[in-house]
C-alpha cells in the first residue's frame, strides 16, 4: 500500500502536533458529567448491594431481562472490541470477523439449551456448578482451582487487554502516557464497581451502551464523509479497501477460508473456552442468567444479546477501520501522525483511535466518553465477576467458611482493587488486542466440549475438566514458547489451535474413562434440580428408579431436539441480518433484499419455536 502521508500532510501535522491537547471546553464537560453520572449510580445502589453477597453479586435475583440483555451487549462492547475489529480488518479484510462471528453459535446454543438450566440451579456463581455436578475433594480442588485460574489469571489477561485500548486511546487523543491512563481511567470504575455491584453495574451498563452506540454510529458517519475519503462510494471503490470487503472468504483460497471461516465454523465454537463466548455459557454471562427473575427473562437476556453483539454492532466499526486503510495505510504512516506514541505498541489496532482525532468538537468528547464507557462497562463487569469467584468460590469455601454477609462483601471490594491493580500492571506489556485475544483463544483450546457434554452426559467428572485444563495451558505455553526456526513455532494460528483441540480432548477423554464416575447420589441430585434431556442419563436415571430415590415423574424427557432446532434457525436469522446490514451499504440490492427476506422468515420461526417452549 502506498502512503498517503505526503497528500493530506497539513492534516496529520495538526493531528500530531494538537489533537491531544485541543479538547474544548464542550468536550470536557460530556467527558466529566459522564464521570459524575457513573460515580452518583455506583454510590446510589451501594447501601443496597452492601446488604448480602447475593445482592453484591447477583442483584437479589430479580434483574428484568431487558436490563440483563443490555448490561451483556455493554460488557462485551469494550475499549479494545472496535481497536481488535480493525486489527482484523486491516490484516484479512472484513471476512477475517469469522474469528469472532462464529461464537455465535456458541451464544444461540446457550440461549435456547443453557440458560434455563443455569437458572434452575440457583447457584451463585457459575464455579459452584462444580460442587453440585460432581463430588468429593476433586470436585473442591476444581472449584477452587477455578476460581483462582479464572477469577484472577483469565480475568486479569482479559481486563489487560482492554486496558491496553484505553492506553493507545488515551495515548492517541490525548496526549497521555499508558501510567497515566491507566491510573485515571481506573480510578471511577474501581469506585463505582467496588460500592455498587452488580445492581450499580447494570444501571450503568445501560447508559454506557447507549452513549456508545450513539458515539460509534455518528463517528463513523463523519469519518466515511471526511475530504479525504469522499463518502461511501468512494471508500469502497478505493484501491487500499476493495480487496477487503468480502463478507465471506474467498472460497478458493485454502490459506484464507481455512483459519477465517472452516476452523472457526467447525471447530473453534465449541471447541475452545472464550470470555463471553463460553459453550454452554459461563462467566459474566451465566452471572447475568442467574441474576435474572425466571428461566424466560435468562433466555430472553441471552437472545437479545446476541442479536445486538453480532447483527447490530459491527458495522460502525468496520467503516471506520476501512476508512483508516485509507488515511493510515501502514505502521509508519500511523507513527508520523502520532510521534508521541510509545512505538512498542503501534499496531493495526492503534488505526482505530488515530481515526478519531479527525472528530470535530462536542462529537470528540461525545466519542472519548462513549469509548471511556465501553472502558469502564467491561472492566467493571470483569472486577465484580472476578471478585464474586474470590469471595464465593475461594474465601467463603477455603478460608473462612463461616465470614458473614458483610465481611464477603468487605473481601469483594478489596478483591475488586486488586484484580485492577493486576490487570493495569499486565497491560503495560501487552502490545496489541489480537495478541491479546490469540493467547485466550490458545489457552482454552479443545476444553469447550467438555461444557457442552458435561450437563447433558453423566460420566463426565472433574478429572475430565482438571486434565483438559492442565493439557490445553501446557500444550499452549508449548507452542507459545517455540524457538523461532522450529516447526512447532512455523505452524499457522489455526494449525496450532486445531492440535491442541486435538490433544486436549484425546486426553481428557482419557481420563474420563480411565477413573470413576460422580458418586450416583451427586449426579442424581443435580438431574432432579436441573433436568436437563435424560438421554444422557439412562443409567443414573435407572438406578435411581431401582432403589426408590428417583419416580418416574421427576423424569423429564426434554426439548433438546427443537432447542437445537431453535438454535440453528437463530443463527440463520442473526448472520442474515449481518449479512443484510452489509449488503445494504454496499449497495448490493439483491445480496440485501436475499439476505433480508432470510432474516424475517427466520425471525418467524423463531416466535413461533418461542411459544412451544416449557419453562418454570
Amino acid at each position: 500500500m502506498k502512503s498517503i502521508v505526503p497528500p493530506f500532510s497539513g492534516i496529520i501535522v495538526l493531528a500530531k502536533k494538537n489533537i491531544h491537547m485541543n479538547l474544548e471546553t464542550i468536550d470536557w464537560i460530556i467527558i466529566v458529567a459522564f464521570f459524575v453520572f457513573s460515580l452518583l449510580i455506583g454510590v446510589w445502589a451501594s447501601r443496597k448491594a452492601g446488604q448480602s453477597s447475593s445482592e453484591f453479586f447477583l442483584s437479589g435475583r430479580n434483574m428484568p431481562w431487558w436490563l440483563l440483555g443490555v448490561s451483556m451487549v455493554a460488557t462485551t462492547f469494550s475499549a479494545d472490541t472496535p481497536n481488535l475489529v480493525t486489527d482484523i480488518v486491516r490484516k484479512d479484510g472484513v471476512a477475517g470477523n469469522w474469528v469472532w462471528w462464529a461464537f455465535l453459535l456458541t451464544g444461540m446454543l446457550t440461549v435456547f439449551v443453557y440458560a434455563k438450566l443455569w437458572r434452575r440451579s440457583g447457584i451463585l456463581t457459575d464455579l459452584e456448578f462444580y460442587e453440585l455436578r460432581y463430588s468429593g475433594e476433586k470436585a473442591a480442588l476444581l472449584r477452587g482451582f477455578r476460581a483462582l485460574y479464572l477469577g484472577v489469571i483469565f480475568n486479569v489477561m482479559v481486563m489487560a487487554s482492554v486496558c491496553l485500548a484505553a492506553i493507545k486511546i488515551g495515548g492517541v487523543l490525548l496526549g497521555l502516557s499508558p501510567i497515566q491512563v491507566i491510573l485515571i481511567s481506573s480510578v471511577v470504575t474501581v469506585t463505582y464497581s467496588a460500592i455498587g455491584g452488580l445492581r450499580g453495574i447494570l444501571i450503568t451498563d445501560f447508559f454506557q451502551f447507549i452513549l456508545a452506540m450513539i458515539g460509534t454510529i455518528w463517528a463513523a458517519y463523519i469519518l466515511v464523509n471526511l475530504p479525504q475519503i469522499g463518502g461511501l462510494s468512494n471508500l469502497l471503490a478505493h484501491e487500499n479497501v476493495s480487496g477487503s470487503l468480502n463478507i465471506i472468504p474467498d472460497l478458493s483460497d485454502v490459506n484464507a477460508i481455512m483459519p477465517l471461516l472452516i476452523i472457526p465454523l467447525a471447530v473453534q465454537w465449541w471447541a475452545s473456552w472464550y470470555p463471553g463466548a463460553e459453550p454452554g455459557g459461563g462467566g459474566y454471562v451465566a452471572q447475568r442468567m442467574l441474576a435474572a427473575r425466571d428461566e424466560s427473562s435468562a433466555m430472553k437476556a441471552t437472545l437479545f444479546f446476541n442479536i445486538a453483539h453480532y447483527a447490530l454492532r459491527p458495522w460502525p466499526w468496520i467503516l471506520i477501520a476501512l476508512c483508516s486503510m485509507i488515511i493510515f495505510p501502514d505502521f509508519d504512516s500511523i507513527q508520523a501522525a502520532f510521534p508521541h506514541v510509545d512505538k512498542g505498541i503501534i499496531n493495526d489496532d492503534l488505526a482505530y483511535p488515530a481515526m478519531l482525532s479527525f472528530l470535530p468538537h462536542t462529537l470528540l468528547g461525545l466519542v472519548i466518553a462513549s469509548l471511556i464507557a465501553a472502558f469502564m462497562s467491561t472492566i467493571s463487569t470483569h472486577l465484580n465477576w472476578g471478585a464474586s469467584y474470590l469471595v464465593n468460590d475461594f474465601y467463603k469455601r477455603f478460608v473462612n467458611t463461616d465470614a458473614s454477609e458483610q465481611q464477603l462483601v468487605f473481601f469483594g471490594r478489596i478483591a475488586t482493587v486488586v484484580l485492577m491493580v493486576l490487570a493495569a500492571i499486565l497491560a503495560l506489556l501487552l502490545e496489541n488486542a489480537l495478541q491479546a485475544f490469540n493467547i485466550i483463544l490458545q489457552i482454552g483450546a479443545g476444553t469447550g466440549l467438555i461444557f457442552i457434554l458435561r450437563w447433558f452426559w453423566w460420566r463426565i467428572n472433574a478429572y475430565t475438566e482438571i486434565v483438559a485444563m492442565i493439557v490445553s495451558f501446557i500444550v499452549a505455553l508449548v507452542f507459545h514458547m517455540a524457538p523461532e526456526g522450529t516447526a512447532l513455532h512455523e505452524l499457522a494460528g489455526y494449525q496450532k489451535f486445531l492440535y491442541g483441540v486435538i490433544i486436549t480432548t484425546i486426553a481428557w477423554l482419557i481420563a474420563t474413562f480411565a477413573t470413576a464416575p460422580t458418586d450416583h447420589k451427586t449426579l442424581l441430585n443435580f438431574y432432579k434440580l436441573v433436568k436437563p434431556a435424560s438421554a444422557g442419563w439412562m443409567p443414573v436415571i435407572n438406578r435411581g428408579l431401582e432403589n426408590h430415590s428417583l419416580v418416574e415423574k421427576e423424569i423429564e424427557a426434554g426439548q433438546l431436539p427443537l432447542e437445537i432446532a431453535a438454535m440453528f434457525i437463530g443463527c440463520v436469522t442473526v448472520y442474515a441480518s449481518l449479512f443484510a446490514t452489509g449488503y445494504w451499504i454496499y449497495g448490493e440490492s439483491t445480496s440485501a433484499l436475499i439476505s433480508t427476506l432470510v432474516a424475517l422468515i427466520g425471525g418467524s420461526l423463531l416466535f413461533s419455536i418461542w411459544g412451544r417452549l416449557k419453562f418454570r
